[in-house]
């Protein structure tokens, strides 16, 4: 097959694999959810983010708050030819619907269950089975009862002031699932789907020296302090440093680090283990230092915390301004861990550090230029809770959500930065030159909410499309239940191994200059095109068919226009120039190495010439040579015969000769001896045919000896012709 035909082959796999992406923005589940949406009684107040949809093997689930119900569709099905005739869905319905309103939904490490978290409340919702031709829920039938779980129904009742800030499923794929719940009375609870109504472990957080105190007047106090826990997050499996209650002398356990966030920008550290039973879960230690120390703590307005499974860890703490800060995670050396220890009093235990990496601002509102020119742009004072999504394709990139669009952040420097980690020098200033090289890819993906005065349009839903097999998508559900989906990009994506073949030096053709450069003239051109500012998909809140104020468009289309002109326009010119240039300087090579390859051609010429006339002297050498060796040996080969003294080998050789002629002698003396014999027994066998023994009859017996004596000496006979035989060829006679 011609090239043209594998092309349109793979333009074909190409439209399927974007057919799904097309089709879900018109599913019915969202003409569903839109419906049920009319009917829901509006709030005027301003409504924080959502995320209120996740994705299992192909399978989308969306949460539907009206009717209290999961609805599910089929990517794959999607994605073929018969997805394309029918939007088919199936709807899970809860045999025990949660009575708050769910803000966010959580897939369970063991993907057999589904957390509804709300303000008020928490239950787990226990996924069908799967069987049939599609492995569908129940075999495909259209609704589908789910067995429900409520935790901590019973606290959250009796406690009328005790708001869920924050949950999370224990990271743990082999044990018993368990949901940890961080309420707002600073208390962490760890409750298992066996006994979802009493705690298995409680952790409190007060930052307070005496934990019985009076917590209504206390927790005002620490609520004005910032000192309430808002956040937690669970980091990779590690040995645990810290003596852990149940754990015995000497032992090893694995636990899970448990990074608390404080309000106040202060972040504890805890490790934990269900192996241990009740009592693996440890003291906060804290607060954790940070480095470089600021006067403001970095923030007071701190939401969430997201730990990034790298090694060492990578703390992304996010502030309701917009601020996210990348912090290492770093063992303390000796001297900082002494004078913690005597400050904050945590005994003996080893307790990190935070190394604040680098500090990113993410454009909450678009920033919109002023009237006048050369000025900076406004600054908005407008603030909003953000939540941190991990990636599940690549560990070096997260999301931002929040009420005003979709965030991605990429941190490129973690790959130099594990290099610079491993390396043994012992002189690390140059961390901060590193840090200000490599800053991270922040991508404004969705802006819901363009300014502070628009209305407020959360995110319903977000989540990332691991499958390979439907493409690298985001997935983001609207305030008014519209579907956007983007594919990811390439360039945040950790770059692929290289192959063997394509490694510097394997190749003839390779040159050997390449490997001098650390970085090419291509990742030059793209640092210079690198954006720190794009235009986002902007939807406004509020009805489609009201068209916005004269002023916003202005302004907006004021903000689109600069940011064109400067991330895009002025720095394609600068990446131009840098390539003119770039031209101008290999032109200049070009012509230079034009000249060295005339030289060497005439020097090739020359060589070869020189090498012609060396290979005629040396045949001619070769020549004469050989005859002289032959003439030094018939010279020595007279002088040996000219010499009175046997060699050695010729005495060996005359040994020889004497030894042979003697049994020559010996083996003439014996062939002598058998042609005797024969002609004896030749003599004899004529006389016994004489007529006068005619008549001498012998009877069985002494017919059995004769006959038994002749064929002994027969083969006497043969054996002696044959070793006659084999001396004659020995001795050629």
């Amino acid at each position: 097959p011609s090239c043209g035909y594998y092309l349109e082959v793979w333009k074909m796999a190409a439209l399927a694999g974007e057919r799904w992406r097309s089709e879900l923005p018109g599913h019915e589940i969202f003409t569903k959810l839109r419906e049920n949406a009319g009917f829901q009684r509006r709030g005027s107040g301003r409504t924080s983010a959502k995320n209120l949809a996740f994705c299992l093997n192909g399978d989308l689930f969306v949460w539907d708050e009206a009717d209290k119900v999961f609805y599910t569709t089929n990517l794959r099905y999607l994605n073929s030819e018969e997805g394309c005739d029918g939007a088919k869905y199936q709807t899970l319905l809860c045999i025990n619907p949660p009575l708050f309103e769910v803000c966010q939904v959580l897939l369970s490490p063991t993907q057999f269950h589904v957390a509804l978290i709300g303000l008020r409340g928490a239950t787990v919702l226990e996924l069908p089975q799967r069987w049939g031709k599609r492995s569908e829920f129940e075999g495909g039938r259209a609704r589908v009862n789910c067995k429900t779980i409520p935790v901590a129904e019973r606290f959250f009742t009796s406690s009328g002031l005790v708001s869920l800030r924050h949950a999370a499923w224990y990271p743990s794929e082999t044990e018993e699932p368990h949901l940890v719940l961080l309420t707002s009375d600073n208390t962490l609870r760890f409750y298992n789907l066996k006994e979802p109504q009493s705690p298995a472990r409680v952790l409190s957080l007060s930052q307070s020296e005496d934990g019985s105190a009076v917590r209504t007047r206390g927790r005002s106090y620490a609520a004005s302090l910032g000192e309430i826990a808002v956040a937690f997050d669970f980091g990779p499996l590690v040995c645990s440093p810290q003596q852990l209650p149940g754990q015995r002398a000497k032992e090893e356990v694995l636990a899970y680090p448990l990074y608390i966030l404080y309000e106040n920008g202060e972040t504890y550290l805890s490790y934990t283990t269900l192996a241990l039973g009740a009592g693996g879960l440890g003291k906060p230690l804290g607060p954790l230092p940070m480095h470089p120390a600021a006067e403001d703590n970095y923030g007071y307005d701190a939401c969430a915390v997201l730990c990034l499974p790298c090694v060492p860890n990578i703390l992304v703490i996010a502030t309701e301004t917009g601020t996210l800060y990348h912090c290492v995670v770093l063992e303390a050396e000796e001297e900082e861990e002494c004078v913690a220890g005597e400050r904050w009093a945590r005994g003996t235990e080893a307790v990190p550090s935070l190394y604040v990496f680098e500090c990113v601002e993410l454009e909450l509102t678009l920033k919109l230029a002023s009237g006048e020119e050369e000025e900076e742009p406004l600054e908005s004072d407008f603030t909003c809770p953000i939540r941190l999504h991990r990636d599940p394709l690549c560990q070096q990139r997260y999301h931002c959500t929040h009420e005003a669009g979709v965030h991605s952040v990429g941190l490129t420097w973690v790959s130099k930065l594990h290099k610079f980690l491993q390396s043994d020098e012992e002189d690390k200033d140059n961390l901060q030159e590193l840090a200000s090289e490599q800053r991270c890819i922040v991508e404004h993906i969705l802006c819901t909410r363009p300014l502070s005065s628009s209305s407020s349009a959360p995110v319903r839903g977000f989540w990332i499309v691991s499958d390979l097999s439907l493409g690298a998508t985001m997935i983001c559900i609207t305030s008014a239940h519209e579907c956007l989906t983007r594919p990811l990009l390439s360039s945040i994506r950790p770059p692929s191994p290289p192959l063997l073949c394509s490694r510097p030096g394997l190749g003839l053709g390779s040159s050997p200059l390449r490997g001098l450069a650390e970085d090419s003239f291509e990742q030059h051109i793209r640092n210079i095109l690198a954006r720190n500012s794009t235009n986002p998909l902007v939807l406004r809140a509020g009805e489609k068919d009201c068209s916005p104020p004269p002023p916003e468009c202005l302004q907006l289309l004021s903000r689109a226009t600069q940011v064109f002109r400067e991330e895009y326009i002025l720095k394609q010119d600068l990446a131009r120039e840098e390539m003119e240039h770039r031209v101008k300087l290999l032109c200049g090579q070009k012509n230079k190495q034009m000249e060295d390859l005339a030289l060497c051609r005439e020097e090739r010429k020359s060589l070869r010439e020189m090498a012609e006339r060396l290979a005629d002297k040396y045949e001619d050498a070769k020549y004469r040579q050989e005859a002289i060796m032959n003439r030094m040996k018939r010279v020595l080969g007279s002088l040996r015969y000219q010499l009175p003294v046997l060699s050695d080998s010729e005495k060996d050789m005359r040994k020889e000769l004497q030894t042979i002629n003697d049994q020559l002698h010996h083996l003439g003396n014996g062939i002598k001896q058998v042609n005797k014999k024969m002609d004896y027994q030749t003599k004899q066998m004529e006389k016994g045919v004489s007529p006068a023994r005619a008549n001498l009859a012998l009877n069985a017996h002494q017919r059995k000896c004769v006959q038994a004596v002749l064929k002994e000496q027969g083969e006497q006979i043969a054996d002696m012709m044959k070793q006659i035989k084999d001396i004659k060829n020995h001795f050629s006679f």
